[in-house]
């Protein structure tokens, strides 16, 4: 390599890609590798981590609590805006890069790195989002993609890499799924799943998910509480956003709620296939949007259909950290004031089904609604709406015969 690094700030998740991103670095840049795991609620066994980051060549590794920030400021924020990109994804690795990323940086600055590095491919979408947030932070920071240099050219090759340095790995060849983990979603990729023509053996793939024939034969009834937009409480129990998300992954798992088979379109171009679990992500979505049905009126309702999805645009592409962005947060600050109350729930078997919804800043009027109740709206008032509704109709349909005479 032409360039030599003294220092690099590796985001490192004890995975294949960033286990011989270390052992690599050193060989061709002759750096010391500062590792540096963002925890946003993956499992990992801290410990484990240490060792094999320092056993692999890593001078120093910090590994960073992020779980509550990423579900207060990130991962709610999304759910605010109702965000789903291309009306499914909930965003579970697009909305945890760029914290992920803002404390790399934090931490390479600290350190005195001189470079930062990350493990993302080529092809993905991540090398974006990564890459967006760090030159926010550090836009003079030079930033090392190995999988875009290397000649490695596939994960079987990074297998073999890995054996040849005795890098211990916790996969085989047979069970190398591509897996993004967080408190708010898992992802598979890769293997069998390429094909879009075939079902997921669920029985292989699924972690945190029943299948509805594994789900309980009983229903599950909650009830969330929401204020200003966010979640709050559970059956009558206020709760942390991390409580909240953990007890729903759980409740919603048991009852096979929240999983996800898309194609989707990446940012570079291509179209790739993935398995999402998001048990709680799926309740909490499903739950914000029926109470929002209550409280919000007509036009601010479509608008924010309009707003959630470019927000979920936004954070899909990596501009979280975008005046746009910035921007619908405010707005959603204001649309979200009155989006308080109760949403009760039943879980059966992968389905959830409304079971009541009750807010004090409700805006539907059951006097008004009601068919048994003629007092309260006089039928006859809608026939001047209507003759000045239509009247553009009428007019170009009288345009329109006379032109055929």
């Amino acid at each position: 390599m032409a360039q030599e690094w003294k220092k690099v700030a590796l985001a490192y998740s004890g995975g294949l890609d960033t286990s011989i991103i270390i052992p690599w670095l050193k060989e061709n840049y002759g750096c010391d590798v500062v590792a540096v795991v963002g925890n946003v609620g993956q499992h990992i066994d801290e410990e484990a981590l240490t060792k094999k980051a320092l056993a692999t060549g890593a001078s120093k590794i910090f590994i960073e609590d992020l779980t509550e920030e990423y579900i207060r400021d990130y991962a709610f924020e999304a759910l605010k805006g109702n965000a789903k990109y291309e009306g499914a994804y909930l965003l579970g690795t697009a909305t945890a890069r760029p914290l992920i990323a803002k404390r790399l940086v934090e931490i390479a600055l600290q350190e005195g790195c001189d470079a930062i590095a990350h493990g993302c491919t080529g092809k993905g979408n991540d090398q974006i989002r990564f890459e967006m947030a760090i030159r926010h932070f550090a836009p003079d920071m030079p930033i090392i993609a190995p999988w875009r240099i290397w000649d490695i050219e596939d994960r079987e090759e990074e297998i073999r890499y890995a054996e040849a340095r005795n890098i211990p790995l916790e996969i085989t060849r047979e069970t190398n799924y591509s897996k993004d983990e967080n408190i708010w979603h898992l992802s598979h990729e890769g293997l069998d799943l390429e094909d879009p023509a075939n079902e997921p053996d669920y029985n292989k793939i699924l972690e945190w998910t029943a299948t509805p024939e594994q789900a309980p034969d009983e229903p599950t009834y909650l009830t969330l509480s929401f204020e200003k937009g966010k979640p709050v409480a559970i059956n009558g129990e206020k709760m942390g956003p991390v409580e909240i998300v953990s007890y729903l992954n759980e409740v919603g798992g048991k009852n096979g709620i929240g999983v996800d088979d898309i194609v989707e379109n990446r940012l570079v171009g291509m179209k790739s296939r993935g398995v999402y679990e998001n048990p709680a992500g799926a309740i909490l979505y499903h739950t914000h949007r029926v109470l929002e049905s209550l409280t919000l009126d007509r036009d601010l309702q479509h608008f924010q259909d309009t707003v959630g999805h470019e927000l979920a645009k936004l954070i899909y592409v990596g501009q979280w950290f975008s005046p746009l962005r910035e921007s619908i947060s405010a707005f959603l600050e204001v649309s979200q004031a009155n989006v308080t109350g109760e949403v009760k729930i039943k879980l059966y078997k992968g389905n959830i089904i409304n079971a009541g919804v009750t807010s004090p800043y409700s805006l539907y009027d059951e006097a008004i609604v009601s068919f048994d109740d003629a007092k309260s709206y006089t039928h006859a008032d809608a026939t001047g709406y209507i003759k000045l509704y239509t009247l553009p109709t009428m007019i170009r349909a009288k345009m329109q015969d006379k032109h055929k005479e």
